[in-house]
């Protein structure tokens, strides 16, 4: 009695085992579900793309101390470059964006614009000593005018000059790589007349 009792119920064992295993095989060789695109956020380490139009200050201005970062977070170097210009000198926007902070920090106006569509945190440029015209929130374009320089600190440049910064959150990086080619090495190229040029001979 026993033993046709165990023969009708084998069959029912087999058929629950092989839907087990063919699940189980199925489940793992089934491809995985893309989940959400992940939005690529720009580190420190970024390349900073070079969508200055102008300089801060005048059209071409000698760089009178350049850029030295410091070996650590706190240790000395020089966080940006320092530009000869003359208090009065318009301070211009060198790209677009807002107008983070403009007042003033240790008795020295400050002026601080996040560069548009340059990620999150986005890229931020500072400028000092400038005595300002625009305000917190603010939409600036390339070129707009920011404020006017101050006279110079005793505890920078000995003469006049602007100091232009850039940092993405915390990191301070390179002003200058802002710059195009053309726009770092003087001005886009331009053909020259070709008056009493003589003609090739081909």
């Amino acid at each position: 009695m026993r033993a046709k009792r165990c023969a009708r119920t084998w069959p029912a064992v087999l058929l629950l085992l092989s839907v087990s295993v063919l699940s189980t095989v199925a489940w793992a060789v089934a491809p995985a579900r893309p989940g959400p695109a992940a939005v690529p956020v720009p580190g420190p380490e970024a390349p900073v793309p070079a969508l200055a139009r102008n300089w801060p200050v005048g059209a071409h201005p000698m760089v009178v101390r350049g850029w030295e970062p410091p070996a650590t977070p706190y240790g000395p170097g020089h966080r940006g470059v320092d530009l000869a210009a003359a208090a009065g000198d318009p301070v211009r926007a060198v790209a677009a964006g807002r107008v983070i902070f403009a007042g003033r920090v240790a008795g020295r106006g400050v002026v601080s614009v996040g560069l548009t569509g340059t990620g999150d945190p986005p890229l931020r440029t500072t400028y000092e000593p400038v005595r300002a015209s625009v305000q917190d929130g603010d939409e600036v374009a390339a070129g707009e005018v920011l404020g006017v320089l101050e006279p110079p600190s005793a505890d920078h440049c000995a003469a006049s000059c602007l100091h232009w910064g850039l940092l993405r959150g915390e990191t301070y990086l390179n002003p200058l790589s802002l710059l195009p080619p053309w726009l770092l090495h003087g001005g886009p190229s331009r053909l020259l007349p070709v008056d009493q040029v003589p003609v090739p001979r081909v």
